[in-house]
């Protein structure tokens, strides 16, 4: 019988250091390399690549060129990106209001409770903004298994 693998939500932030070398870059990596080895799925909403994108532009480390080839890594590593509408929609507004995040923060929240799994980010303001009692399923990247 095939083991069932874990499955984990990321943010953009996440995403984000497996193209730009700072700190958590390991960590991130640690769980890039598990996804490509089948450890792990990585499920995300389908705002990641493009808040991922939109990082890189605005990094003065990356050119057009540099951009375009992350982009098409986005597109080959076929993470599972789930609509933002539908199933969402109402708990992405409820989070967002209840503490004050983006819609973009809040969807990624969602999406965890949605799918009862673990949100693995390098937001740390995010962090600061939520109630960790009651969002217990949100991590930190630093916290993801070694």
């Amino acid at each position: 019988m095939e083991k069932s693998k874990k499955i984990v939500v990321v943010d953009a932030s996440v995403v984000a250091k497996w193209f730009i070398d700072e700190e958590y870059t390991g960590e991130a990596l640690k769980m890039r390399e598990d996804y490509k080895n089948g450890v792990v799925d990585i499920w995300s909403t389908q705002l990641m690549p493009f808040e991922v994108l939109n990082a890189l532009r605005y990094n003065p480390e990356f050119s057009q060129k540099e951009i375009e080839k992350a982009a098409n890594a986005l597109s080959r590593y076929r993470i599972a990106l789930y609509p933002l509408l539908n199933d969402l929609r109402e708990s992405c507004v409820r989070i967002a209001l209840k503490y004050g995040i983006t819609i973009y923060d809040a969807s990624y929240i969602s999406l965890g409770h949605h799918l009862n799994k673990e949100l693995y980010t390098a937001d740390e303001k995010l962090l600061t903004k939520i109630d960790k009692d009651e969002e217990e399923a949100v991590h930190h990247i630093r916290e993801y298994p070694a």
